[in-house]
């Protein structure tokens, strides 16, 4: 949990990262995790994990004029030993976009990326809240998003999906409703 002075600190950055926004349908989530990610909050490696090239395209296309107004990453790096799970949810997400822009081909190489992080999906963006992550979902994956009509923790429901998509079923419970682990897949996410 971030104290009060962190939390305006990242608000404060919010706000000057969306001065440069573009107006694009995913500004403000980026400008979300780009101040957190500068507070060394989430799980984003440098350039998010998209490359020097890419990265940088995105800053140009959602904060054109940022590009010299960032501050140094944070210098992380992406779990190599993960690269194959993390192409498996990237793929999952990429066929599932809404197919609008560029920016949801990023988005679903940065939750793919996320998924790696030992938190909730949404504190490993640098989110600020769950209700942002399904709001991501809903608009760069709305066909995937719409599939979790039971409120699953968005990191368990990708795996999950990933599962069904590759007939492998490793819950013992016959279905979700009667699983001991309910809570665990189900529950609060604060």
């Amino acid at each position: 949990m971030l104290a009060n002075t962190e939390t305006d600190m990242l608000e404060q950055e919010y706000r000057r990262i969306m001065t440069f926004a573009s107006g694009h349908h995913n500004d403000e989530t980026y400008a979300c995790m780009l101040s957190s990610w500068q507070a060394g909050a989430g799980v984003m490696p440098d350039d998010f994990g998209l490359g020097e090239d890419v990265f940088d395209r995105l800053i140009s296309d959602h904060f054109h004029g940022l590009e010299n107004a960032l501050p140094v990453a944070p210098g992380r790096k992406s779990d190599e030993q993960r690269d194959d799970e993390c192409q498996d949810v990237y793929k999952l997400l990429h066929s599932n976009r809404a197919s609008l822009s560029d920016s949801e081909v990023w988005m679903a190489k940065i939750v793919a990326i996320a998924c790696q992080g030992q938190d909730h999906l949404w504190q490993d963006l640098g989110l600020w809240s769950r209700s942002q992550l399904s709001e991501l979902m809903l608009r760069n994956f709305p066909a995937l998003a719409l599939k979790n009509d039971k409120n699953m923790k968005w990191k368990k429901f990708l795996y999950k999906q990933l599962c069904i998509t590759e007939g492998i079923y490793t819950c013992r419970a016959p279905s979700c409703e009667v699983c001991t682990d309910y809570a665990n897949c189900f529950g609060p996410e604060e």
